[in-house]
């Protein structure tokens, strides 16, 4: 949902008397409970007054005004609203579904009240209704039908929620597939909202709050960040669209321990350091998460009984972990110097060590340390590889020596057997170019050889927008060519916004570089029409398509 904002209310003192009954006249507070828990992601709206969203503990804080008529209610696409006048003192605690803890009822559905015995117990009870609504379900679920299991299963699951585990286990498999197929955005985010709702109920009922979160979590971040719906989210919805599942995976995380499923671990990390990029979270945070999140992983490493999940977690959760917290720009030189220069000295006979722990320092543009040069000569003695000869690339464009940094990337690319490494290698090439010679056609070059290697390589792409959106300062025409090469820019920012590392950068700056485009009068006098291609001619010869 878009414009949802948590608004941090700063209450200023009021040096007159009755401070304390002036201040409770224009406050209002409570709790917000989902089926008689504490409700996260409820965005509360006062008329007249304040709004914020609620965190895990529901509490929300408000000021009003004395002529607010209305407090409003929001989760997802739903709104429920009451009156004021109707409230009683400046406390108000609102059940959005269910009922209060403290009144003690359970959800009323159409046919009675809910019933909390488990299949085994409803089927030995002969109860038809219970064993009618679950056969029809569950035949047309193993048909794959689920447009026909749907009604009957939502009458299994509102009336006899605790009946079995399976309810939600395939609940969530329907709701996936019918997102996943949805035609309209309504559609989708009605259907996401009733999803988000039964991992309420599922920890309701069957407790496992912890793994359910992450769950949760990750569902949430899959259907609001797609960008292949046509409307990727942007601006404040981002911010809150990660906000909302940074919350409910860090719990996850913070109540499973060790025994966080190693996914979460993951997109924890990469919500981390989204909202760090948004300016949502202090660099300090990150450092935490991401010590929090190495620190399960290797415990999972060492004493996870599944071989499988102790493969994964070495071989790819781990170094993915590590390499978002690489690029992340929170893992700055201090930091990484300080956890890895005394390991270096236990480890600098280890070569493998040694690769790993450049390529960090690398990530985090940490080349100029003392650590770096120490260790890049060292690896060079032990193996003179291309990975060495790629360090030694990096060592000598630090100190502005551009004919031996060629040299010895032009060598990486040659023996580099590894086709992602020589991805990175052209990559980094490319930037050189870009940026240290101002050499936009070489550096192109470079960023198609990589994307030729690894088609997928989003900074690889923002390179090449980044070289456009450069070169339009200089680009010889008219004032519409030069406008036109943003429509190119903004191309690749797109593709880039496609990648996990480059989302939010390309999200910005297709924000920023969109008012560049040559207007409509401009183009109505060139005799073009929106949608149709143009080429953009010189150096660059390529085409892209005419919008404003």
């Amino acid at each position: 949902m878009k414009n949802l904002l948590r608004i941090s209310l700063f209450f200023a003192a009021i040096a007159v008397a009755g401070i304390t009954v002036a201040k409770a006249q224009n406050v209002i507070k409570g709790t917000i409970y989902m089926d008689g828990k504490p409700a996260a992601g409820i965005t509360v709206e006062v008329h007249k007054g304040g709004t914020m969203m609620t965190s895990f503990d529901g509490k929300y804080e408000l000021e009003r005004d004395p002529k607010s008529k209305w407090i409003r209610f929001t989760y997802i696409d739903e709104i429920k609203k009451e009156d004021i006048e109707n409230l009683q003192g400046e406390i108000f605690d609102y059940a959005f579904t269910g009922s209060l803890p403290s009144e003690g009822g359970e959800v009323e559905v159409a046919n009675g009240t809910v019933d909390l015995r488990s299949a085994e117990e409803l089927v030995k009870a002969q109860d038809q209704n219970f064993m009618n609504e679950y056969s029809l379900y569950s035949e047309f679920y193993k048909q794959d039908d689920y447009k026909s299991t749907m009604p009957h299963w939502k009458k299994v699951v509102a009336q006899y929620p605790k009946s079995t585990p399976n309810l939600y286990i395939q609940g969530a498999k329907m709701y996936e597939y019918l997102i996943e197929h949805a035609t309209t955005d309504a559609e989708r985010e009605k259907l996401l909202g009733e999803y988000m709702k039964l991992y309420n109920s599922r920890i309701k009922y069957f407790g496992q709050e912890g793994y359910v979160l992450g769950r949760k979590g990750t569902a949430w971040l899959k259907y609001k960040l797609n960008a292949d719906n046509g409307n990727p989210p942007e601006g404040d919805e981002l911010k809150q669209i990660h906000k909302t599942g940074y919350e409910y995976l860090k719990k996850s995380v913070d109540l499973q321990g060790n025994e966080s499923e190693p996914p979460v671990l993951v997109l924890l990390m990469q919500t981390t350091v989204a909202l760090f990029k948004l300016g949502e979270l202090p660099k300090e945070t990150v450092v935490q998460n991401y010590e929090k999140c190495s620190e399960v992983a290797n415990a999972i490493i060492a004493k996870n009984e599944d071989p499988k999940t102790v493969e994964i977690t070495r071989d790819q959760v781990l170094p993915y972990i590590e390499e978002i917290f690489g690029k992340s720009g929170a893992a700055d030189c201090d930091v990484l110097v300080k956890i890895y220069t005394s390991e270096f000295e236990a480890n600098k006979d280890d070569v493998n060590y040694i690769k790993t722990m450049l390529r960090r320092l690398g990530r985090a543009n940490c080349t100029e340390t003392d650590l770096f040069s120490d260790a890049t000569e060292r690896l060079y003695e032990l193996e003179p590889s291309a990975e060495a000869a790629f360090n030694m690339a990096r060592r000598y464009l630090k100190k502005d020596d551009m004919a031996k940094a060629h040299e010895y990337y032009q060598m990486a690319i040659d023996q580099e057997t590894d086709q992602e490494l020589r991805a990175t290698y052209y990559y980094e090439r490319a930037l050189l170019r870009y940026a240290k010679e101002g050499n936009y056609p070489g550096a192109r070059e470079d960023a198609r050889k990589a994307l030729s290697i690894k088609p997928d390589y989003c900074e690889a792409n923002m390179l090449i927008a980044n070289i456009y959106v450069t070169a339009s300062q200089k680009f010889e025409g008219t004032s519409l060519e030069k406008s036109a090469v943003f429509w190119l820019a903004c191309d690749y920012f797109e593709k880039a916004r496609r990648g996990e590392d480059c989302s939010i950068d390309a999200s910005t700056n297709l924000a920023k570089y969109r008012k560049y485009f040559p207007n409509k009068e401009e183009a109505f006098m060139e005799n073009l029409k929106e949608g149709s291609t143009y080429h953009v001619g010189g150096w660059i010869n390529e085409n892209t398509k005419v919008r404003f």
